[in-house]
């Protein structure tokens, strides 16, 4: 059965599903998430082109250090340009020469010196004015095919994990209360921004940096070839960690409001969470000392932002907190009568049906006491 769309909704919190009713959502979830992502990779395998030069651009980037250094393959290209360049330049000078009327040679050697002079300046013209960036290679037959359905596909997970991240919500959305909906679906929505926030300052602030300093290390003493499956691994699992990284105030703000942690004890152990940070972005793919401290920053302060906002939302709670308890008044409020009016208080002591006139508001004489006769009395 094909997902409608009213499988693709959340059910409602108070509906009663059976086990059965609850595979099938999950079954049409599924298959709702399988088509939509079908259709992503179907176009991004169709833009191949521009998603392989958006992660060719660092490498291609940051080869140039080589180039203008004369180190590597890149750098023995740019000397043979910059030397078929010189020797072009030299030639053409020659012929002009030659071609001039006073040059001495007679007219027919100048007029078989005008195509050859023509010939010099197209060749000139095919010559690059600047030596490309290095591309990956590939070295097996099927490489190149299954590299670029292997790009396609990382391309696809990441366009289409909002969708895929909206149909998780959907699915557990019904065990969660009215009152924990509305913690539930800020964090959710935080989650796809945060994740393309970390792939984006991937991209543009860790991987070039990254790229350079292994690409460029020791360069002269290697013929460098980046082979593209491994180059492709290493900048996917690189935006893919960081992106997985920037989910932090999302783990946080849910073990505060799971009171797994409080927020004294993240100020206090502000310490303890740096050092952890800075192994985690050790162990990123591929990462130096340099991008590693690059990565610590943003770190660091989402961290601090998520203290800040765990703060913010425990004081939000504490006065629903005090008006469930009464508003902080008196917990024994005055008693009412049957009425509705104050009731008035009794001291259990006093008894007003013994000894009390309703006449007046004098009490009467106490009854007389009568001698028993061993010295002692009784009323």
């Amino acid at each position: 059965m094909a997902p409608s769309l009213k499988t693709a909704l959340p059910v409602d919190h108070q509906a009663r599903l059976t086990l059965i009713e609850h595979l099938d959502e999950l079954r049409s979830r599924l298959i709702f998430c399988v088509a939509a992502l079908v259709v992503v990779f179907t176009v991004c395998v169709w833009q191949n082109d521009a998603l392989l030069n958006i992660l060719n651009k660092p490498l291609a980037d940051t080869t140039q250090a080589s180039i203008q250094n004369g180190d590597g393959i890149p750098g023995q290209i740019d000397r043979n340009r910059k030397a078929l360049l010189a020797l072009t330049n030299s030639m053409l000078g020659v012929t002009a020469v030659l071609a001039k009327p006073d040059s001495g040679l007679p007219a027919q050697t100048r007029r078989e010196l005008a195509p050859l002079f023509k010939q010099v300046q197209q060749a000139k013209q095919l010559i690059p004015k600047q030596t490309e960036g290095a591309k990956p290679v590939t070295l097996r037959v099927g490489e190149p095919f299954a590299t670029t359905l292997t790009v396609s596909l990382y391309f696809a997970l990441l366009f289409s994990l909002p969708l895929l991240l909206y149909q998780l919500y959907a699915f557990i959305l019904p065990a969660f209360t009215p009152r924990e909906r509305k913690v539930a679906l800020p964090l959710m929505l935080m989650v796809p921004f945060l994740f393309i926030a970390g792939v984006l300052f991937g991209y543009f602030v860790v991987l070039p940096p990254a790229v350079q300093f292994l690409q460029n290390f020791n360069s002269e003493q290697f013929n460098i070839l980046v082979q593209a499956s491994d180059y492709y691994k290493f900048a996917v699992l690189a935006l893919i960690g960081l992106g997985l990284l920037f989910q932090m105030p999302v783990a946080i703000l849910a073990a505060v409001k799971a009171g797994i942690v409080t927020v004294p004890q993240l100020r206090k152990n502000r310490r303890y969470a740096f050092l952890v940070i800075a192994v985690v972005a050790m162990l990123l793919p591929g990462t130096d000392p340099v991008t590693m401290l690059i990565s610590m920053v943003p770190l660091l302060f989402l961290y601090e932002g998520s203290i800040i906002l765990a703060a913010i939302f425990a004081r939000e709670k504490k006065p629903r907190d005090d008006d469930d308890d009464g508003g902080g008044g008196d917990d024994d409020p005055d008693p009412v009568d049957e009425d509705g009016g104050p009731a008035v208080l009794v001291h259990a002591g006093a008894d007003w049906d013994s000894g009390h006139d309703d006449d007046d508001d004098e009490w009467d004489d106490p009854p007389p006491r009568r001698d028993r006769g061993d010295g002692t009395s009784v009323s």
